[in-house]
């Protein structure tokens, strides 16, 4: 199939039946019975988005959150993320995704993803994309009763609206995997690389790399292989919970790498809080990202941020002589964004409209503030989305590119934001209400384990990108 998605602004949900029938594309799933004696162990995949109401201003286009006056947390649109990560001066001189398709892998399904498009666009101004959501395996009926299916609604939302935001002229494409066990995962997204469905795959998702099943990690990097042999471009966040994961029971956390954003064919983006003007967007600074709507530990010292170093995957050569990235290990993240929620970004959520507050799913002046790095790998998609349009072709693993700039003197002061601030550390509650701090990796000056590179000064690094990717 052609790397673009073509038809009218519209939203599709496709069975893998249908969606076979209509691409005439074969039916493939790998399950836990496929793979030869002993199976699979398949783990759950977790999402972590972090949500809370924003209210509108009366008899204005301005949320409260965006007025520093009112108090926390603050909240951004995307005039104003633009504006802070150099972005707008690219849209302005065309370079906005026009020819490009972004996929954004989630799971189940999300009945409101089209309107809640429609909606975030008609508030903001924002034309809307050709969107295409497509579940190659097939998915339950939604259940909005269900808290899991739930979560994964606000996580596709925030991702399709945001890689919009970035890419606004860009094609979207949500695939469905029918559940969130990483098999299922892996299923949906590998259907997507076969089928060559996008330029840019986004999953803001991700366990302990020591919960995946060995035989599942490494057909997911051969399938990850794949996809950069095509030129598509990978990314994932590297978590919400600092230098922990869940371990793979969910009943405590260890200190761990995300995975898929361990692979070294993934980019790996980490999280910040963002100070930004409320109004104009002007950046202001940023540190590691840690705040008090999003449980990383009983003060402000813990952080939120995945990262660290994976002992899965050794070292890429990407990363040699890189300070602070260690020796022999694939280290994480590879990059960071803003992924408070205190000063996190507004997304218009329908199933939430219903399920916690019984309001009109289509009401477009009802909005979330919300947070994570999830926020940021659909993000990045779509600055990678603007690159390809800028190059005239796919960039595929953008690691080296990245690394090549923030080892150039002079390249990385112009093309990121250094984070030099804060720090991961990750604090909880044990079974026996004992406080637990696992300890994390801090902020410093160029590369790091809380923030990778650092942020985005997207006018030029989004052309850097472009001119030596290879």
């Amino acid at each position: 199939m052609s790397s673009r998605t073509t038809g009218i602004r519209r939203r599709v949900l496709v069975t893998a039946t249908a969606a076979a029938l209509a691409l005439s594309l074969p039916l493939a799933g790998l399950t836990s019975a496929s793979t030869g004696s002993g199976g699979l162990k398949p783990n759950v995949v977790s999402v972590k988005p972090t949500y809370t109401r924003a209210l509108k201003a009366a008899n204005s286009v301005r949320f409260t959150c965006q007025d520093v006056r009112v108090g926390h947390p603050l909240c951004y649109n995307p005039q104003q993320i633009r504006t802070a990560y150099q972005v707008t001066p690219l849209l302005n001189a065309g370079i906005n995704g026009k020819h490009r398709t972004i996929v954004i892998v989630d799971a189940f399904s999300n009945p409101y993803a089209w309107g809640d498009i429609q909606a975030f666009d008609k508030t903001f101004g924002i034309p809307d994309p050709i969107f295409n959501q497509i579940a190659p395996q097939g998915v339950p009926a939604f259940d909005i009763n269900d808290a899991d299916q739930l979560g994964w609604t606000v996580e596709s939302d925030l991702d399709i609206q945001w890689s919009h935001a970035i890419a606004p002229k860009a094609n979207i494409v949500l695939i469905d995997a029918k559940s969130d066990q990483d098999i299922d995962i892996y299923n949906a997204t590998k259907w997507a690389v076969d089928h060559n469905i996008g330029d840019v795959i986004s999953q803001s998702f991700g366990e302990a790399e020591s919960c995946v099943d060995p035989k599942i990690d490494k057909l997911q990097h051969a399938m990850f292989a794949k996809a950069v042999a095509k030129g598509i471009t990978l990314f994932a966040s590297a978590g919400d919970d600092g230098s922990a994961q869940l371990n793979c029971a969910g009943s405590t956390y260890i200190k761990s790498a995300s995975s898929p954003a361990n692979d070294p064919l993934v980019t790996s983006v980490g999280g910040t809080n963002l100070v930004a003007n409320t109004t104009t967007g002007a950046y202001g600074s940023e540190v590691a990202w840690h705040d008090a709507y999003s449980g990383c530990g009983p003060d402000a010292t813990y952080g939120c941020g995945g990262g660290g170093y994976s002992n899965i995957y050794a070292r890429p050569a990407y990363q040699q002589g890189v300070a602070n990235a260690s020796a022999t290990k694939r280290s994480i993240p590879d990059v960071s964004y803003n992924a408070g929620v205190d000063g996190g970004v507004l997304v218009h959520l329908g199933a939430i409209n219903i399920a916690d507050f019984g309001l009109d799913p289509t009401d477009p002046s009802i909005f979330f503030i919300v947070g994570g790095t999830s926020a940021g790998s659909p993000q990045w998609a779509g600055l990678a989305a603007l690159a390809d349009q800028l190059a005239g072709h796919r960039l595929g693993n953008i690691n080296p590119t990245l690394y090549q700039i923030g080892k150039t003197a002079g390249l990385h002061a112009a093309a990121y934001h250094d984070i030099t601030v804060g720090s991961n550390r990750f604090g909880f509650l044990d079974a026996s209400n004992n406080p637990v701090t696992i300890p994390g990796f801090s902020a410093k000056i160029r590369w790091d384990a809380a923030t990778g590179w650092g942020t985005p000064k997207a006018n030029v690094l989004v052309p850097l990108l472009a001119a030596l990717s290879h």
